[in-house]
């Protein structure tokens, strides 16, 4: 259980970045209130929080429904999250770690970002969902399991939730250097973790066949 715990914390941990949150939040607030930016934070922070959740209880039924074995997704999840570390070790910013240029353009012209882009896809990104999935699914149906990802879970919405609210102060402090060597080296970790799940599932299919 201490292993899970562990693994479900750095994994979300890397994804979501709540460090690498901040100057993006920042970028996508200008001239706002400090009290619009802290209601965006929380709500988009909560919106997030449901996302994952809502995947983290219906997952699984969700991948039985599809047909898709749990082997079949854990290569998958691995490929995905490996793509999402090479954009964090290059800091780079693609569709799969966050909004593209022309969602990043669209969410400027906007007065409230709690929905787009802040939940979905800074937070609760492709990268989140699937690491949400595959955590729970290393416990079967395990209600410890559950209780455990859930946990973390709720632990780095709010580490993101205290980087959203504190992310002038923070981006002052790193700059844009700093960001940039904080999430390469979570990117050099996420990838040793992802190219881990693709054997997990490579050993897992090749023990049903």
């Amino acid at each position: 259980m201490i292993e899970i715990l562990f693994d479900t914390f750095l994994l979300l941990f890397v994804v979501i970045d709540p460090v690498g949150l901040a100057p993006m939040f920042v970028a996508l607030t200008p001239g706002e209130s400090a009290a619009d930016r802290r209601r965006m934070a929380v709500r988009g922070t909560v919106l997030a929080g449901v996302v994952l959740v809502t995947f983290a209880l219906v997952g699984e039924a969700l991948l039985a429904a599809l047909r898709i074995s749990l082997p079949a997704f854990r290569i998958a999840g691995g490929l995905l999250l490996f793509l999402l570390a090479i954009d964090m070790v290059f800091a780079r910013h693609s569709g799969v770690r966050g909004p593209t240029h022309r969602e990043q353009v669209e969410a400027e012209q906007k007065r409230d970002i709690s929905v787009f882009p802040l939940a979905i896809p800074l937070i609760a990104g492709p990268g989140a969902i699937t690491t949400i999935l595959l955590a729970t699914s290393r416990g079967g149906d395990s209600v410890a399991t559950l209780g455990a990802v859930l946990a973390m879970l709720v632990v780095v919405l709010l580490l993101a939730l205290a980087a959203l609210l504190a992310a002038t102060r923070l981006t002052r402090i790193l700059g844009e250097t700093g960001t940039n060597v904080v999430g390469r080296v979570l990117g050099i970790v996420l990838a040793a973790l992802a190219v881990q799940f693709v054997l997990d599932g490579l050993r897992a299919g090749l023990s049903l066949s």
